[in-house]
């Protein structure tokens, strides 16, 4: 599989001694470029484990769902609330759908 970064919507966390996506991802493969964008090394030691993909702070990386999967249209894209998870799917023919999972209860947010 592997993350997509949206060039036009990454700006490289520049207010930020490291970008999130930098920090915590857990196989070191997200770097930035000479452009200042976040860039990934090496695609195919990418696990999809979504952790940069989730915390991008500009909603800048997706996760493309593989060729055997899905096809390469496919999306998956997460929103992230203090206690809950909105994840939006999209198909290869355009046919959306919205998955909500709480994280923790809002007495305890």
């Amino acid at each position: 599989m592997g993350v997509e970064v949206n060039k036009d919507l990454c700006t490289g966390c520049k207010n930020s001694s490291e970008p999130v996506c930098v920090k915590y991802c857990p196989g070191d493969l997200l770097m930035i470029d000479d452009e200042g964008k976040a860039a990934i090394r090496s695609m195919e030691d990418c696990w999809d484990c979504m952790v940069c993909v989730k915390l991008c702070p500009h909603k800048a990386l997706e996760t493309k769902l593989p060729y055997q999967l899905a096809d390469y249209k496919a999306r998956l894209v997460p929103e992230i609330y203090r206690s809950k998870i909105i994840w939006k799917t999209e198909d290869i023919e355009g046919q959306c759908e919205v998955f909500e999972l709480q994280t923790k209860t809002e007495d305890s947010a």
